[in-house]
Order: C-alpha cells, then structure tokens, then sequence
C-alpha cells in the first residue's frame, strides 16, 4: 500500500461541553492567519461541527467515521481528502473514549487516533481542579496502551494559574505535552438547539467570534508545539479508492435540497455521486418555484425543516413541483428532514400543522425528546430503488419529531444490543426514512441510485 506522511492532529476531550468546537476552530481560524494549508475533518456522524469547519477555512470538512467505513477505507478517505494540505485537524466527538453502546470505544475519537496513527491532544475544562487534573490525565493517557493522546490544552483557567498546572502536570505525566489555554471567553460561545449547535450560517458574529478564539490562542496557546507534535505523525498507509462510473451516455442530473432547511449531508457522499457519473444541481424548498430543469433525480436531506414549516408549505409551487416529479417516477431518496417534508402535513416548532408535499399519507409531529438517536445498521425486507432484499446499509437516527407511519420496509438494528425497529419507505421510485444513510458504508446503494437517475433520464 502507498504511504505518505501527513501532519496532523485530533483534538478530543474528556467529556462532551469541554470546549473541542470552540478550540479545534480557534486553531484552523489561527492557522489559515498564518498561511497553512489547512483541512478539517470530524470523528463521527455529526453534520453541524463540520459547517463549522466549512466556514473557517472555506472548504468542505469531511465526517471519518469507523461505524461506517472499515479502518482501510477510513484512511484511504482521510488520505484523499487531506493530499494537498499542509496539516489536517480532526475534532473528536463526545468524551475521547466514548464509543458504541457506552461500554466501548469503538468509533469514537480514541478509536479514529488509534487507526489513522494521529497523535491526539485533549481539552480538559480545568475550572476548579488542581492535583486532580494529573489524575484525570493520567487515566487518559494510560487507559488503552495506544492511547495516543500526546498533549492537553487547559481549557476556562486564568494566567495566573496556567505556569503551575503546567508545571505540576508535566511533573507527574513526562510523556504529556501541556500545550496551552484558554481562558474563558463568555463572548466567544455558541448557540445550541435541540440537535447540536446552531448552524454556523445561523450565527451573523461567528467571524468575530472565532477572530476572538484566534487571537486569545495566538498569546496563550503553543502553536509551535502543536505543529511540531501533527510533523511527527507516522507515515499513513492507505490503499486509494477506485470507483467505476455508471454507464451512460450523458450525466444524470441529481436536484440536491440545500438552504437553511435542509442542510445534513456528507461531502463525501457527493463525492461518491460524482465519482459515479452524476451531476449534482442545488436547489432551495424554500425559495425556490420549482425542481431544477432537467431533473433525473431528487436527493433530500436532512436540517430543519420544523422551523420553516411555514414558508415551506406557502411554497406551493415547489411542492406541486416535487410532487408531480416523484409521482410521475422520478427516483427520490429522503432522510429525516426530508422525510418530513414528504409528510401529508407537519406540526411546526411553533406547534402549528402546516400541509406539506403528501408523498408520505401521516402527519409528522414533535414529540418534545430524542427519538431513536445514534447508530443503526438497516437490513431491505423486500427489494427497493437503491437495493435487492437482505441488502445492508449502516445509518444514524437523530430527531425529536416523529410520524405516524416511520415506513416498514427495512428493519433497524442497534449495533449494541437487541433493539429492533422497522423503518422506511420504499415503494417504486421512492425511498424514504428517518435514518441518515451512510452511502459509503454500501457503495451500491449510491449506484443503484445513480443508475436509476440515468435510466429516467433516458
């Protein structure tokens, strides 16, 4: 296999509302200053941390993910998506050794340093503690053999105390590199909502926030420490991924559902489209009148459709328009906010049902909780657009809304456990549902699809 060297670094935490967001786009903000060719990544399925990313450096974040991709295929696409860059920031996901089911690591950020060989640097919030930190850090850093985490960043301490932690911490772990703080910064934080933070376009300041991160890091943080820790990475082997075009005589036009409403997708997903033969063409529910021209596809993600119920239903054109293409048979894949939007009617945020495109005969209601949240590997009961009977594709749930008729077509499993669920709707050209799929888990999903778009379009 290829082997390259790539500096980078993982910035993980000891627990969830230590500050990675906040500190992993300080530092991308800080090194884009300077002049580094930087790329983001993020351990996990999340969608909000990596628009985050997105709008610091200005391109695309990547999700690397081991539920979803083998070790081999996890690094092939780190490797593919980092080729030009100086040094790569991964951000970690929950507390570093948070994995599946709550008893493993298993895709969790521990696990992704340990597979891509990524020397790993923890947030701690040190409010409070003293002596303790060193215990606390010596448990992370001597828990698995492999740890890999090298160094710490001090998070919401004052000056005056930062040169004693320092000093103490390296006392007691020589192998752990103390790398810096941050104070607290009230003004530099960001919103949250029921799924993760607000979305980076929500937020009119974020420029000036993340400026104020940068500069606070630029005084407190050890920058030269951290790039020498990403230049001693090992050498990554890899084995590049090949991927066979669809056969057709010219490209499938795929309308891809994207503005404030619908906005959860996974940039290699369009990759793995593209690669395939499509051509992608954005479109907005909300403003838009009607599906792009040309249309052989339909691709609605997930976002927020709850909170523009209203001006997605007063668009009665664009739902005129969607429902006139899928019934005439036009391939349609939806997830989550997508479903929704397929619903006979949908209770907004605001508690009030508004009609939406009927594809889906139910009413999609909040339920005030999580529903169904985190991994799920989904197994066809019968053949569908994007797969025969018995065929397997790993996903996630995550949402506080729910229908009246989530689909029966698959059945769900958690990968820890014994629950099951049945999910999914796919009947002809149609293939909708609650779960986020992760098309790069089952690479002919996304082909069937492709192909059934270049069918419709001859």
């Amino acid at each position: 296999m290829p082997e390259k060297r790539f500096p980078r670094l993982l910035i993980g935490a000891a627990s969830s509302g230590s500050g990675k967001t906040t500190v992993a786009c300080g530092l991308l903000r800080l090194l884009k200053r300077r002049g580094v060719r930087v790329r983001a990544f993020k351990c996990g399925p999340d969608y909000i941390d990596p628009m985050f990313h997105r709008s610091v450096i200005g391109i695309a974040s990547r999700n690397l993910d081991l539920f979803f991709t083998s070790p081999e295929r996890t690094r092939a696409l780190f490797a593919r998506n980092a080729a030009d860059a100086e040094l790569s920031v991964i951000e970690g996901v929950m507390g570093y050794y948070d994995g599946l089911g709550g008893t493993t690591d298993e895709a969790g950020s521990a696990h992704l340093a340990r597979e891509t060989e990524t020397p790993a640097v923890l947030v701690v919030n040190a409010k409070g503690m003293s002596l303790s930190l060193a215990a606390l850090l010596g448990g992370f850093c001597r828990f698995r053999a492999d740890s890999m985490v090298r160094g710490v960043i001090l998070n919401r301490i004052s000056a005056g105390s930062y040169p004693m932690l320092k000093a103490m911490i390296e006392r007691e772990l020589p192998e752990l590199r103390v790398l810096g703080f941050l104070p607290e910064l009230p003004q530099a934080s960001l919103e949250s909502r029921h799924l993760g933070l607000v979305t980076a376009d929500e937020i009119g300041n974020l420029s000036e926030k993340l400026d104020r991160v940068a500069d606070q890091m630029e005084q407190t943080l050890d920058l030269e420490g951290l790039l020498a820790l990403a230049g001693a990475a090992a050498p990554l082997s890899f084995e590049p991924i090949e991927v066979e075009p669809v056969r057709a005589k010219s490209a499938p036009r795929i309308a891809v559902a994207r503005d404030r409403a619908f906005c959860f997708y996974y940039e290699d997903t369009f990759d793995l489209l593209r690669a395939l033969g499509a051509e992608l063409i954005p479109f907005s529910p909300l403003s838009d009148a009607a599906l792009p021209e040309g249309t052989d596809g339909i691709y609605l993600g997930g976002g927020y459709p709850e909170l523009y119920a209203k001006e997605l239903s007063e668009n009665e054109a664009m739902l005129e328009s969607l429902r006139a293409k899928v019934r005439s048979g036009t391939p349609c894949v939806a997830e989550c906010g997508g479903f929704l939007y397929l619903h006979r009617t949908l209770e907004g945020a605001d508690g009030r049902e508004y009609p939406m495109a009927g594809l889906v005969d139910a009413r999609a209601f909040r339920t005030g909780k999580l529903g169904r949240f985190g991994y799920v590997t989904l197994t066809a009961k019968r053949d569908t657009l994007l797969c025969g009977a018995g065929a397997c594709i790993r996903a996630h749930e995550f949402h506080y809304w729910e229908s009246e008729a989530p689909g029966e077509a698959f059945e769900a499993k958690k990968p820890a456990g014994s629950r099951r669920w049945d999910c999914i709707h796919a009947a002809g050209s149609l293939f909708a549902g609650f779960p986020h799929l992760a098309l790069e888990s089952n690479e002919s999903f996304a082909r069937a699809f492709v192909e059934r778009c270049a069918a419709e379009r001859r």
